[in-house]
């Protein structure tokens, strides 16, 4: 999710599309907290790594 997140983010930074670069900060956000919870030892999903 981190990976399509910076995608996203660079894709709607060169097309000029906003809501392209908004899902993109949504997306990068929300990899990262699963990345941090899951490499915490935390279940996310029934998994007990994230990635």
């Amino acid at each position: 999710m981190i990976i399509l997140g910076i995608v996203l983010l660079i894709v709607g930074f060169v097309f000029s599309v906003p809501i392209l670069w908004t899902l993109g900060i949504i997306v990068l956000i929300i990899g990262a907290v699963l990345a941090i919870a899951g490499g915490l030892g935390r279940e996310i999903g029934g998994r007990r790594h994230y990635w």
